[in-house]
């Protein structure tokens, strides 16, 4: 699979909107310098009435690209994908009925040790304390609900509702997310964005992360005891998890598998397999997944992507058919290469085709790496419900086994 790099790209043709002239001493320049400081230079978002000055401040920066996505879900699973390929993602949503729609997509990037911020534009920052009933709430006078879910899904949660400490808020979530290498949670009053305050006049304090020291001990008593046991093995297998990339250890895990076993050693290096943030994050049931995710093929259209995108249609819920088998798991089966047909609409590149067999495979490859390689490529992949290895079967059957425990004597 390819993609462009040129994440903020449109080809569209149409007008950008007439901006308002945005102040460099606000809140929102500070955080949008802030993003762009940090290597964040695309930004995912959704627009929401609580959010739409923030917007604002972050399109008028010039370093940052905005890419406006269908839904929130979309949005946080962009920011995902984003942060594995360039080190950090951000996504923007408004509260609440945004922010809980998000939620799904901050927690797998908790567990999969990703730094996005995730920033929401919250209630006027005059509202708190006042039992008003808001929109897009559950309608209690209580605003806490999102930020206790978010509690418990990222390392490091900001409230911000007063200019005086908002430069010290924003920096230390952000700094905090880059050290732990873990989601953040940044609410921001829809009527603090545009404020100037004089702690944000001046260029932000560049960051300082102090380097993560390794116990030198420990280190040679580990590969000591790991030498060891590979040079005992006849044939031996090194499984890299996802936590190298956050140890920022991948190139040393190369050379290391080099150069315990040459040709003897298989490589089965794990955790970076879900798309980039130019693809859309297909889990195991890929039609299934599509479902939930089609509508931003019309935005990686709109941003001028050239990525491949493969769709494994099998027709259902086939690793949960392995569990446990039922009417729930029949899914109603999409024209998925005519939805993306009708999604392109004559505007950008966009080519899609269907295969059946490994012959059809092959030349659909050939074209999308070819004579469309300068397009969005949706080739949708035909295969048996059944299909499928038997490693799966076999996990399903313990899964089942594990799931249907009785209850333990009381």
């Amino acid at each position: 699979m390819k993609a462009s790099t040129d994440i903020g790209s449109t080809n569209s043709g149409a007008p950008l909107p007439v901006l308002p002239a945005v102040s460099s001493g606000t809140l929102g320049s500070h955080l949008a310098r802030r993003l762009v400081e940090i290597g964040a230079h695309d930004v995912f978002s959704v627009p929401g009435d609580f959010n739409l000055t923030l917007l604002d401040h972050l399109v008028a920066e010039p370093g940052l690209n905005l890419i406006g996505c269908c839904n929130e879900l979309n949005a946080g699973y962009a920011a995902d994908g984003y942060a594995r390929a360039r080190g950090v993602g951000a996504c923007v949503v408004t509260f609440t009925v945004g922010g809980l729609s998000v939620l799904n997509a901050i927690a797998g990037a908790c567990s999969e040790n990703l730094p996005v911020i995730c920033i929401v534009g919250g209630p006027n920052s005059n509202d708190y304390g006042t039992n008003r009933i808001l929109h897009h709430t559950i309608g209690l006078p209580d605003f806490t609900q999102e930020l206790r879910c978010f509690q418990t899904v990222t390392c490091h949660q900001a409230v911000v509702n007063n200019l005086g400490d908002a430069h010290e808020q924003i920096d230390t979530a952000i700094s905090t997310a880059l050290k732990e290498s873990k989601p953040v949670y940044i609410s921001i009053g829809c009527n603090l964005p545009a404020i100037p305050h004089p702690t944000f006049a001046r260029d932000p304090v560049p960051f300082f992360l102090a380097p993560k020291v390794s116990n030198q001990c420990g280190l040679d008593a580990a590969v000591e005891a790991t030498a060891a046991f590979l040079n005992k093995a006849v044939k031996p297998v090194i499984v890299g998890g996802p936590k190298l990339r956050v140890a920022k250890a991948q190139q040393a895990f190369m050379e290391f598998a080099d150069a315990s076993g040459g040709d003897s050693a298989i490589i089965a290096e794990t955790g970076d397999s879900w798309f980039n943030c130019q693809k859309l994050r297909l889990p195991e049931n890929c039609g299934v997944s599509f479902q939930v995710t089609a509508q931003d093929i019309s935005t990686m259209i709109r941003c001028g992507q050239n990525t491949i995108i493969f769709l494994i249609n099998n027709g259902g819920y086939t690793i949960e058919v392995e569990i446990h088998d039922g009417p729930y798991n029949v899914i109603k089966n999409w024209d998925y290469t005519g939805l993306v047909d009708a999604i392109h609409n004559g505007e950008g590149k966009c080519w899609t085709t269907k295969v059946r067999t490994e012959v059809d495979l092959t030349e659909a490859i050939a074209k999308a790496t070819g004579v469309h390689k300068d397009s969005l490529c949706f080739i949708e992949v035909f295969v048996h419900k059944d299909d499928t290895s038997k490693e799966l079967l076999e996990w399903g059957s313990r899964v089942s086994a594990a799931n249907s425990r009785p209850p333990n004597p009381q």
